[in-house]
């Protein structure tokens, strides 16, 4: 009991803190204190002093100076290039797809279709022969209406704009032309080694890679549905995705790839995909 008393009595007992002029030594300021006072005040201030301090890191930019914490601004951009990420994988994909039936169409690895040539004759001459050939009313006023209309007229004939003008690939000797019969869909032109190869018009590489069959290839698509394909170089100064314009040099011409027999390069129009004779697009003389 008398230690209790004794403890309490220290906790109440009081206390002057007096502030003094150093010179005068006039009270400025006196205030009455006891250790259980102190001991109050001192854990109150402490408490909203932490209090304070969490809400201020909480609720306030300043959280992101503290390790562990994340920027908004960086986690906007992460969402934004995640986003931009999965878009891109999309194209990338569609693309790479388009590239390699190009490639199968290109190098003879789509397989021909079978069937039989005769009796499709027979189907179709028995579908022709079903037809009514006989034109209604309606067709003899309309032929009648057409025969009557201007015939002659200088706007009437049809001519496909192709909108690209083509230039010639390399400087050297035609040797082989386009030949359906032979299944030859380009032309070769003999040239000495390492000869410029340019683009024939501007557009973008679409392909640019070894092949075993036929060497360095680059192709290139341009406007109007046209492509143009460049085999048995030796090097290739372009690759897959790269702008490039009319006349700049691509390619480095050679003897590359299995099919070749000696320096030329072998080069192929396409348009809508199908092949077209290039001789009636570019002046190989």
């Amino acid at each position: 009991m008398k230690d209790q008393k004794k403890h309490k009595g220290k906790f109440n007992r009081k206390y002057r803190l007096v502030v003094l002029d150093e010179t005068t030594f006039e009270e400025k300021l006196t205030i009455r204190l006891t250790r259980l006072n102190v001991f109050l005040f001192g854990g109150i201030f402490s408490l909203l002093l932490i209090v304070g301090t969490l809400f201020l890191i909480a609720f306030t930019p300043l959280k992101e100076y503290i390790p562990g914490y994340e920027s908004s601004a960086l986690r906007k951009q992460a969402s934004a290039l995640v986003y931009k990420a999965d878009s891109l994988e999309k194209s990338v994909a569609v693309h790479q797809l388009y590239v390699q039936q190009i490639r199968q169409l290109l190098t003879g690895e789509i397989p021909e279709v079978d069937f039989d040539k005769e009796a499709a004759l027979q189907a179709a001459q028995q579908a022709v022969d079903s037809l009514e050939m006989d034109p209604s009313e309606t067709d003899l006023e309309f032929r009648q209406e057409v025969e009557v209309a201007d015939r002659y007229s200088i706007f009437s004939e049809a001519v496909k704009s192709i909108g690209v003008v083509f230039f010639k690939p390399v400087e050297g000797v035609l040797t082989a032309g386009y030949d359906l019969e032979q299944k030859h869909f380009a032309v070769d032109i003999a040239v000495e080694m390492g000869t410029p190869v340019k683009a024939v018009a501007e557009g973008t590489v679409i392909f640019a890679e070894w092949t075993a069959q036929t060497g360095h290839v680059v192709i290139i698509k341009h406007a109007g549905g046209f492509i143009s394909v460049y085999k048995h170089n030796t090097s290739l100064h372009k690759k897959q995705g790269d702008l490039v314009q009319s006349g700049e040099v691509i390619a480095s011409a050679g003897n590359t790839g299995a099919l070749s027999t000696g320096p030329h390069l072998h080069f192929e129009l396409w348009n809508d995909g199908y092949p077209v004779d290039p001789s009636n697009y570019i002046d190989f003389e």
